[in-house]
């Protein structure tokens, strides 16, 4: 069930299958990206792979026979059309074609008569038709696709094309359950489940004992957890900086090395990454001060170069010792950067206001602090913004609810219009998933609060990490058997549940969390025995998620709304972006 090596191993096995010699990859926009996250250029560099090249922009390039072209795009018919050009008027020796999903009968017959010169030794399709982030965690980077709280049809078809790549890749033939209360997770489920019957045999993959599962959830199930600050290093850097493929931008970051404007975040290259991404940000410190303390100690013995055996010791480590010089200015300059943030935003005030909303039940506490907090100047207008939403989703039939006012605050501050109005957005996105069968917020009085002394970070000192997701309670109810018919039915013309669950995939229509992948990652190093691959439309940090419910309830008709529509007032004048 891991995702990443899935990939990895088709992207390995295409290069390969092409036999010894100089290649290219020729790839479209998507699969440069599914690529790039699986696999570093350095190791394709390897593989005999000397030039890369994006189908769509490759048209007048020069003629060289002498390569061989690997080819590995998305089954679109745009790509079809674009690789028949390429194939009437060749550039390469030979081609070796394969396809990320299911390709028509149609489309090969298009690609069969355009190759005149006889170029193409293989078509295949290589199920990899998905963003694998980690071993578990995968994406389809699809922006806003819900409009209207419908699907917006292309992102429904590469929806189902993502999930049936990733269930094809693992070899599952699983049975489907979704969420009830949601149009949306069951317009998925069944789109997978026609696919699958009209593909059967595709998906004639043995099953022992447990059947697997694949569960698609509504993001509405729970609004919280993309608004909340995160404490751990993954999910940290994606809120604050932000993550795209496995890549944070460090432009505009002060002190950041001028080579270093990018810098790749990958557990598969980077050591260091791999053993402390889901570290808390406080034992962080801790870590980085002994990356450092073990790189000084190896730049000193370098500096000893007296003899020929040193020499020859110093050329050989020298390459490891260059990548972990690289190791630690990277992770240097990202965590002093996440620790500049926290101290200029105030983001551990904010952060345990945040915790407080989601987990316990003080109203008049948290109003209290929240108003307190909005006559701050040092907090973000998205962080005073983010509070509300909270409050609001929390608190929005409290006979005692301020929203009103606390809006009007947002307004004296200058907060720009478009976080304004997305205070309504929020609620009547997060009251369209009321009906799930439980609270929205059913992680109340899971843990208490927690302090988390921070060592070695100067000018920071606690956080509160007492919030978990609702999915938790739900992988725990999965595992228990809990998950009744009525919440989460089987998909019409489906089998039913195994009694025992081994192999599971989860889809959240509306985006996942790197917060709900450390739930996963922990429920799993509990229950040894069960297999989770998780994903989502986006992996999302608060920005996203809120461009996402702007898109989603854009279009709904007032009466959509629990809360009363006049009972938010809306800003006036023109939008701004988020700050």
């Amino acid at each position: 069930m891991n995702v990443l090596l899935a990939v990895r191993m088709y992207v390995s096995k295409m290069i390969q299958d092409s036999g010894p010699g100089m290649k290219v990859l020729l790839m479209d926009r998507e699969t440069i990206g599914i690529v790039s996250v699986a696999y570093a250029q350095s190791e394709i560099l390897q593989k005999e792979v000397y030039l890369f090249e994006q189908i769509d922009k490759s048209g007048n390039g020069p003629i060289m026979k002498h390569l061989k072209c690997v080819v590995f795009l998305r089954p679109s018919q745009e790509n079809v059309q674009l690789l028949a050009s390429e194939l009437k008027s060749p550039r390469y020796g030979v081609y070796y074609i394969y396809f990320s999903g299911i390709i028509s009968k149609a489309s090969i017959k298009v690609l069969a008569e355009s190759d005149e010169q006889e170029v193409v030794r293989e078509i295949q399709e290589f199920y990899a038709d998905f963003f694998a982030v980690g071993p578990h965690l995968f994406s389809l980077n699809l922006e806003k696709p819900i409009h209207g709280m419908e699907w917006n049809p292309n992102c429904l078809q590469r929806s189902a094309q993502g999930v049936l790549s990733v269930l094809l890749s693992l070899k599952k033939n699983p049975i489907i359950r979704y969420q009830n209360f949601s149009s949306l997770a069951r317009r998925l489920a069944e789109n997978i489940r026609d696919t699958i019957l009209k593909e059967s045999s595709l998906f004639h993959f043995h099953r022992g004992e447990s059947i697997p599962l694949l569960l698609i959830l509504d993001r509405r199930y729970d609004p919280i957890t993309p608004l909340l600050n995160q404490w751990t290093y993954q999910a940290m850097v994606h809120e604050l900086l932000s993550i795209k493929n496995n890549r944070v931008s460090l432009v505009g970051v002060p002190g950041a090395p001028k080579d270093m404007s990018e810098v790749l975040l990958s557990a598969e290259q980077d050591e260091f990454y791999a053993n402390n991404m889901y570290l808390n940000f406080g034992d962080i410190g801790q870590t980085i001060k002994s990356l450092m303390d073990e790189f000084q100690t190896k730049a000193k013995s370098h500096q000893k170069v007296e003899s020929i055996a040193d020499m020859k010791a110093f050329v050989e480590n020298y390459p490891q010792f260059k990548k972990m010089s690289g190791a630690v200015t990277k992770h240097v300059t990202l965590v002093g950067e996440l620790s500049r943030l926290v101290t200029q935003h105030n983001l551990l005030e904010v952060s345990e206001a945040e915790q407080e909303l989601a987990c316990q039940e003080e109203h008049t506490q948290s109003l209290t602090k929240i108003r307190k907090l909005l006559v701050t100047d040092q907090i973000r207008d998205l962080d005073a913004a983010r509070l509300i939403f909270l409050y609001a989703i929390r608190y929005h039939k409290h006979p005692s609810k301020d929203i009103v006012g606390l809006v009007d605050l947002l307004r004296r501050r200058g907060t720009p219009v478009r976080l304004i109005d997305c205070v309504e957005g929020i609620l009547r996105y997060a009251s369209s998933g009321e009906t799930a069968g439980s609270s929205i917020l059913t992680t109340k009085d899971v843990t208490k609060i927690t302090e988390k002394i921070f060592k070695g970070l100067k000018g920071v000192e606690n956080v509160f990490t007492q919030h978990s997701p609702v999915l938790k309670e739900i992988l725990d109810n999965m595992v228990k058997g809990r998950l009744t018919e009525e919440a989460f039915p089987t998909v019409s013309g489906g089998e039913s549940t195994p009694g025992r669950i081994q192999d599971v995939v989860i889809f959240i229509v509306g985006g996942v969390t790197h917060e709900e992948s450390l739930a996963v990652h922990q429920f799993c190093r509990v229950n040894t025995g069960i297999r989770i691959a998780l994903g989502g439309t986006l992996i999302h940090n608060s920005q996203s998620f809120i461009s996402d419910v702007e898109a989603a309830v854009k279009s709904l008709p007032a009466g959509n709304a629990k809360y009363p529509h006049n009972s938010v007032p809306s800003g006036t004048g023109r939008h701004s972006k988020l700050t």
